[in-house]
């Protein structure tokens, strides 16, 4: 059976059951879908007067730090009885990808709920969900009466869905996430189709590339020696089977997930002026996923041979090139993950460990030192985050409520560490 939302702690049983009248938290969450955060143009003040009504709501204070130019990053923050320990960070973000409306069942905003209690709508499972589900945790905690002591802010960031350059990554930098003084943080992870919970420690580097070949121009009708379309099929024939080669290695490594080989894709191609006139120049772009146990510095010199071996006066340059690999603990011995996973088995779920696929704003907190996990609690999930009918069954989501209200205590509730007073 589904757990009832006051009680018992088994998260991994049961069928689908539907509510005559709709959970608070349930309409909360649609409520926040229908806010159009949305690239290109997304509407942050909207999501910052709902978050300041769930502040008030909370009675929370909230700051907000403008980090860039229109990208404000809001906190709020339930002070501990012991403010003095490292504090426990519940980030997320409040932007959302462009959706394909003519793919859609409903409109991608007006967060419909079927018959089975799906929710569809862009950001059900990235992340709004989990924007949600901390609010609401923190709701019944402190309805509770619960006090803990170590201080948990909760934080949220835009821009994640462009690379957080202007949101994240600037924000770990600025003296106000410093006083924040952080130990420990959650981020967002991914659903998982299966019973087991995902839980993401590391994730790949991302290098966004661009390799500019150069090559003799001429008439369309002549055979044109050493021109750049040339050049150019011999970059992408090496950068594609090296693609083939990992695809393979994924395969047939039975222990293997998608995070722990390197993905290549071609993602775009610029060049020519005339269907007559060879061009003298051509481009070619890739989207490459490095795991943590790729020596990166290796990784460039194979790139350079590549380029070498394709013909003279090729150039790339780098758009994104993440050299960042630290990883979060997950031996029992860390205090952090103690906390976390112990946690997690006595509410009867299973973890699978894994290194992140794709790339979220925890590798900016890992960057500086600080250890992070990215977990959604979203099991009997398929994994549709950027997809068209993006949605999220009710029951899942509010299953995702109470492990935050066993998660959450446990963080807050890790003894003072060596150092701390």
């Amino acid at each position: 059976m589904l757990p009832d939302k006051d009680g018992p702690s088994d998260l991994t049983g049961g069928g689908i059951q539907s509510n005559s009248r709709e959970d608070p938290a349930v309409s909360l969450f649609r409520e926040y879908l229908r806010l159009k955060t949305v690239h290109p143009e997304p509407d942050y003040d909207a999501a910052l007067r709902f978050l300041d009504r769930m502040a008030v709501e909370l009675g929370l204070p909230m700051q907000k730090v403008e980090v860039c130019p229109g990208k404000v990053v809001a906190i709020m923050t339930w002070e501990g009885t012991n403010p003095s320990l490292k504090s426990i960070l519940l980030n997320s973000h409040t932007d959302v990808v462009p959706v394909y409306q003519e793919h859609w069942k409903y409109d991608a905003f007006a967060a419909v709920k079927d018959g089975e209690g799906n929710i569809y709508g862009r950001g059900t499972q990235d992340m709004k969900c989990v924007t949600i589900q901390y609010i609401e945790a923190v709701r019944r905690l402190q309805a509770a009466g619960k006090r803990f002591a170590r201080t948990i802010h909760l934080m949220f960031v835009p821009d994640e869905e462009i690379g957080g350059h202007e949101g994240m990554e600037t924000f770990v930098k600025h003296p106000k996430f410093l006083n924040l003084n952080i130990g420990f943080a959650l981020d967002e992870g991914l659903a998982n189709p299966a019973e087991a919970f995902t839980v993401f420690y590391g994730e790949r580097s991302p290098w966004w590339i661009t390799v500019h070949c150069p090559g003799s121009p001429g008439h369309g009708s002549r055979f044109v020696e050493n021109t750049a379309a040339e050049k150019l099929r011999r970059v992408i024939n090496s950068f594609l089977d090296f693609r083939e080669k990992e695809k393979h290695r994924l395969s047939t490594t039975e222990c293997f997930t998608l995070g722990d080989v390197t993905t290549v894709n071609m993602t775009m191609v610029k060049g020519g002026v005339a269907y007559n006139v060879i061009p003298c120049e051509m481009d070619v772009s890739f989207d490459m996923r490095i795991p943590p146990t790729v020596n990166l510095q290796e990784f460039e010199e194979q790139i350079k041979r590549w380029c070498k071996e394709a013909g003279e006066g090729i150039t790339y340059k780098f758009a994104q090139k993440n050299m960042n690999q630290s990883t979060t603990s997950t031996e029992e011995s860390d205090p952090w993950w103690n906390a976390f996973s112990s946690a997690c088995k006595a509410m009867n779920m299973t973890l699978n460990k894994e290194i992140f696929p794709a790339a979220t704003d925890s590798r900016f907190i890992r960057a500086i030192g600080l250890p992070a996990i990215g977990f959604s609690p979203m099991n009997r999930t398929p994994i549709l985050l950027h997809d068209h009918n993006e949605y999220l069954n009710e029951q899942v989501f509010l299953r995702g409520i109470q492990v935050y209200e066993r998660l959450v205590p446990a963080l807050a509730s890790v003894p003072p560490l060596p150092g701390e007073v």
